[in-house]
């Protein structure tokens, strides 16, 4: 199997049964993500404990399969993970997506980084990229409670 075969099995498995799609019991952060150029909608529920870290995290929604897709990979990865490392991997995986050519963050091993990288295609496709980045927009957004819904056609992504 070639690595092209292999980023769309991932995100196929992802798409058709993405990961944490539930709504997070006691969440304590949530934000609203919707793209209306192709009806992509997600809204991402997180639990942080005292120390900031991520004990759960889900999402509910409906989209394309990489809207659907990258929104389970994200939940999957930052799950565990401490709010500065989320950020971390967050601001990692928005440049992979627009300019930069793999993930360089030492937070994610091998296989991690690799599930990141089968989202990496969408940069050729403009219109996919807001799928893609959806709800880690709306990640984001709930960690820093700056917006109740994101409008991700006005962002620049």
């Amino acid at each position: 199997m070639n690595l092209k075969e292999l980023y769309q099995e991932i995100i196929l498995d992802h798409g058709k049964n993405p990961r944490n799609l539930r709504k997070t019991e006691n969440f304590n952060k949530d934000a609203k993500g919707h793209n209306p150029l192709c009806g992509d909608k997600v809204h991402v529920y997180l639990k942080l404990n005292e120390n900031k870290k991520v004990e759960d995290i889900s999402f509910e929604g409906q989209g394309c399969a990489i809207s659907m897709a990258s929104a389970s990979i994200m939940t999957d990865l930052v799950k565990g993970k401490e709010e500065k490392d989320v950020k971390e991997i967050v601001s990692n995986f928005l440049e992979m997506i627009k300019e930069k050519d793999e993930i360089k963050t030492n937070l994610l091993d091998n296989d991690e980084k690799t599930k990141l990288m089968c989202l990496s295609g969408v940069k050729q496709y403009p219109m996919r990229v807001k799928c893609a980045t959806l709800s880690w927009h709306t990640l984001t957004s709930a960690i820093d409670k700056s917006q109740n819904e994101i409008n991700i056609e006005k962002m620049d992504v």
